[in-house]
């Protein structure tokens, strides 16, 4: 789908009209929240989460209350359907009344984009607040798996890889990947992760890449200027000896990341990725996995990154979308998002820049029993250019890929 994907923008390469290029200047935030009441903002996003889907309906309700505007959460399995839609709208000469608003976007569904002038902007440095994001203390919010965002999207969570097991069953987790398949082997079937093209599968084999290439310093170039076969062959033989041994013998795999909450919690797996530091006690806070489950990071650090929310370049209700995104920019919204017992995904803003009763906010939350200490996090590892993911997945799928 993705390789699709990308040839299908190379071939609507091109201007946009100067109609379609017409929009509220976040610069004039009062002309902005003028124009945004009353629109309706389709807000494209992943619906796969609970916790994630609650949180989006709380500010959907509350972005209605304060500034008149609709949010409909447009549910995603895979953002590369947004993507698809605003394609297929541009194939067809609609640059303007576009069914997608606001989507949840990063990677290379956003370096395709931006490639191909797909989105609107800059706007997103010219949000009110923006002053809080914290530029200088987290990189990622202003390069998107190293591409710069120049205002065309706007950070609202960031994510850190991690793993998380059961102490009940795992004394010492192993914290490298020769260590994973040690144990993996020594105790087969209680290991997997979900399926490329998941994403948070796909973050598993760039975060294997990482910690097996001989030098992975040329993964932050694209995939094409590398020596593919050599750089990643001590992946796929990592992959061929882990494969058997995973859960159900790598025979299936779960689809999400929920998914392997619910494997941990009914007993049939004993350790699992997250891409979300705090899953771990969010999904104990939740009743969902027992109070025996702890989080450990990998020796040399691990992936990090920044969640972002852009607006097609003919999207409908560029005003409102920009209103959402701000909301979900601000103190409020961040400290309830980063609340485990609610979703526990980090913030984007730096705590120093805030008002003693917005730092408040955060200084309040229990971020509970199985969240590292940033100092127990340790190193955020840069992504990979995105060309390594969509190539990753294509071979993935190529050698290992089932269908459930």
């Amino acid at each position: 789908m993705k390789t699709l994907l990308a040839a299908t923008l190379l071939l609507l390469a091109g201007p946009l009209p100067a109609a379609a290029q017409a929009a509220p200047d976040p610069a004039d935030w009062d002309g902005v929240l003028r124009e945004a009441r009353g629109q309706t903002v389709y807000w494209n996003a992943w619906g796969g989460s609970s916790q994630v889907n609650e949180h989006i309906e709380w500010a959907a309700r509350e972005v209605h209350e304060r500034f008149g505007v609709t949010v409909e959460h447009v549910k995603l399995a895979d953002t590369a359907d947004a993507v698809s839609r605003v394609i297929a709208e541009k194939a067809a000469g609609q640059d303007q009344d576009g069914a997608v608003d606001l989507v949840w976007i990063n990677g290379e569904n956003f370096a395709a984009m931006k490639e191909q002038d797909l989105l609107f902007g800059p706007w997103a440095e010219a949000l009110p607040n923006w002053r809080y994001v914290d530029v200088e203390g987290k990189p990622a919010v202003t390069a998107d798996f190293t591409v710069p965002t120049e205002g065309l999207e706007a950070p609202w969570g960031m994510a850190q890889v991690v793993f998380y097991y059961d102490t009940a069953r795992v004394e010492d987790p192993p914290r490298t990947f020769g260590g994973i398949l040690d144990w993996a082997k020594a105790n087969p079937g209680r290991f997997t992760y979900p399926q490329p093209p998941d994403f948070l599968g796909s973050t598993f084999l760039k975060q294997a890449l990482i910690g097996l290439a001989p030098d992975p310093s040329v993964l932050s170039g694209p995939v094409g200027e590398a020596n593919y076969e050599k750089v990643t062959a001590p992946l796929w033989a990592f992959m061929e000896e882990l494969t058997p041994v995973l859960w159900r013998s790598g025979r299936a795999y779960p689809q999400s990341g929920p998914r392997q909450v619910q494997l941990m919690a009914d007993g049939e797996i004993d350790m699992a990725i997250s891409f979300n530091p705090n899953e771990a006690s969010a999904a104990i806070a939740n009743s969902e996995l027992p109070e025996t489950v702890r989080t450990f990071v990998l020796d040399g650090g691990t992936i990090g990154n920044a969640s972002f929310l852009a607006i097609p370049y003919n999207a409908s209700a560029k005003a409102g979308a920009m209103v959402v995104a701000n909301f979900l920019m601000s103190p409020e919204a961040q400290a309830r998002k980063q609340d485990p017992t609610r979703w526990g995904n980090g913030t984007v803003l730096a705590l120093d820049k805030l008002s003693p009763e917005d730092r408040a906010r955060f200084d309040a939350l229990e971020l509970g029993v199985a969240t590292l200490s940033p100092e127990e996090l340790g190193a955020t590892l840069p992504e990979p250019h995105p060309s390594w993911m969509v190539r990753l997945e294509e071979d993935w799928v190529a050698r290992f890929g089932v269908a459930e």
